[in-house]
């Protein structure tokens, strides 16, 4: 490659760094605060906006049929979808869709440590 080629292609690859970096940079942050809303009757919320679900609601979350699967166990809801142990809702005999505590906490050989890897998606109502 020609000496001019090397410079052209090397201030090319300059003029485009500084371009991509400088698009990469954070917009700034609005530190205005921001405009508290009270939750609807119809939609109760908590204070992360965590859905909540009743147990008839939860069943419906199975893994069957492309849905998602979902165990509640101590209250909290937990999305087991991404894990290939819980593939179309099943694992060990457990089903997704249902509240799970008892059968997580005293037959299940790894307890509750395992649900530390799994996304909480909302909480199970009293």
């Amino acid at each position: 490659m020609s000496r001019n080629k090397l410079v052209m292609v090397i201030a090319f690859m300059a003029v485009a760094i500084f371009l991509i970096s400088g698009c990469a940079q954070n917009e700034p942050q609005d530190l205005t605060t921001p405009e508290v809303t009270e939750p609807s009757e119809q939609n109760e919320s908590t204070a992360s906006d965590e859905k909540i679900f009743t147990l008839d609601e939860l069943k419906q979350y199975n893994g069957k049929d492309g849905k998602p699967a979902y165990v509640a166990v101590d209250g909290i809801v937990y999305d087991v979808s991404a894990s290939d142990k819980w593939k179309n809702g099943d694992h060990n005999g457990f089903e997704a869709g249902n509240d799970l505590t008892d059968e997580i906490k005293n037959v299940s050989p790894h307890g509750v440590k395992m649900l530390d890897r799994v996304p909480v998606v909302g909480k199970l109502a009293e």
